[in-house]
């Protein structure tokens, strides 16, 4: 798999080694990106722009991970549903709402996803999104191989 497919494309299967890459990549991207902008280095515009931007390759990412699976993409829309109960105001709704829908429940959903896409691995052999899991080649854009030290 290049570098082009592991970020933009949605086909094909993502092995366990490269989902953990991309979820460091992410969070030191993310790291970077509010820590500038909130020491005003970085517009907020700009940051939340760089933000949206990386929610292809992430969403590409975690539904290749799901595939290798042999789980639709849609299960990534649980994580969507984990951030809108996370920013809901359950506090209108009394204390045991709050803690339940507000925190229990989209922590369930984020260990659950963790533990699904980060620990278990993928299916053996083909499954009906294709071959197993090849290793990103980090080196190789289009087709066009690259060596490491060129």
């Amino acid at each position: 798999m290049t570098l082009q497919q592991w970020c933009f494309s949605y086909r094909g299967r993502l092995g366990r080694r490269d989902f953990w890459i991309w979820q460091i990549v992410w969070l030191l991207t993310m790291t970077a990106l509010f820590t500038l902008a909130g020491n005003d280095l970085l517009d907020t515009q700009m940051a939340a722009f760089c933000v949206v931007c990386l929610l292809w390759p992430a969403s590409a990412v975690l539904v290749k991970r799901l595939h290798d699976r042999n789980k639709r993409g849609y299960w990534a829309l649980l994580l969507v549903v984990a951030w809108i109960l996370l920013a809901g105001n359950w506090g209108v709704l009394g204390a045991g709402w709050h803690s339940g829908l507000g925190r229990f429940v989209p922590a369930l959903i984020l260990v659950g996803m963790l533990c699904e896409l980060g620990l278990l691995s993928g299916s053996a052999g083909e499954n009906r999104y294709g071959r197993a899991a090849q290793p990103v080649n980090y080196f190789r854009w289009r087709g066009v191989e690259k060596s490491p030290h060129q």
